[in-house]
């Protein structure tokens, strides 16, 4: 594994990092190393020395945008540097038991974690960009400790009092976006899983409330629940047949 290194404009080699600037007050942003092949980061301190780490940063992703049903859900994770977890990588590359280790794992080791929401209410009123933009601010204010800065997946930044930085592919290149990813698509999946527990004709064990097949029948034949997003083109074909609880 690598040496701990400052990150200037990315690493070299085939692990390359997405460029990743320093914050906008000037201070450096982070040493890194990589556990497996995922960056960690963390905040050096203000004279530069990586044994002196601050806070740290947190790393914030999102799940659910896609789906026809059901909340959105966001994480922020500060991860610990004296703990690093093996095996955290973008959640969509992982089986689902293996997920469900790794969310214990962060739980357990991570600094400090946690999971918001925008409801189904929130996703039809500001759209779904929005709401998921809303749902990460909310994660990033439910941490139990101030991060000096905050990487997000993708490039849309939720914004905050904190320093912002966006990663292109994020999920895949640093690690507590890694884990943030994971918990938002766990949490997200286990409320599918209560949803399916309640209407189970609709099969949201199978698909989480994506629009496949077996959903889009399932539509077409019970009508539209009150977890469905009503300003999804899919839904709204279906709008007049509305299921009660």
């Amino acid at each position: 594994m690598p040496d701990t290194d400052r990150l200037t404009n990315g690493l070299p080699g085939p692990q390359r990092a997405a460029p990743i600037h320093g914050h906008p007050n000037g201070s450096q942003i982070s040493s890194a190393r990589f556990v497996g092949n995922v960056l960690v980061l963390f905040d050096l301190d203000q004279d530069g020395d990586p044994s002196l780490l601050q806070t740290g940063i947190a790393g914030v992703d999102e799940a659910g945008r896609g789906p026809l049903a059901g909340p959105v859900a966001a994480a922020a994770v500060i991860l610990d540097p004296q703990c690093p977890i093996a095996g955290l990588a973008d959640s969509k590359t992982l089986g689902a038991r293996r997920r469900e280790s790794l969310a214990d794992a962060i739980h357990g080791q991570a600094r400090s974690v946690c999971i918001a929401y925008a409801s189904v209410e929130e996703i039809d009123r500001l759209n779904i960009l929005q709401a998921s933009l809303l749902a990460m601010r909310r994660a990033i204010a439910g941490l139990d400790l101030t991060p000096a800065s905050v990487l997000v997946d993708g490039n849309c930044s939720p914004g905050g009092p904190c320093p912002v930085q966006t990663v292109v592919k994020g999920d895949r290149r640093v690690a507590a976006i890694s884990a943030a990813s994971i918990l938002a698509k766990v949490s997200r999946d286990r409320l599918m899983l209560d949803l399916h527990a309640r209407h189970p004709d609709y099969g949201f064990d199978r698909h989480k409330g994506y629009p496949t097949q077996f959903h889009l029948e399932a539509l077409k034949r019970w009508g539209v629940l009150p977890e469905h997003r009503r300003s999804f083109a899919p839904v709204r074909r279906f709008i007049s047949t509305i299921s009660t609880p």
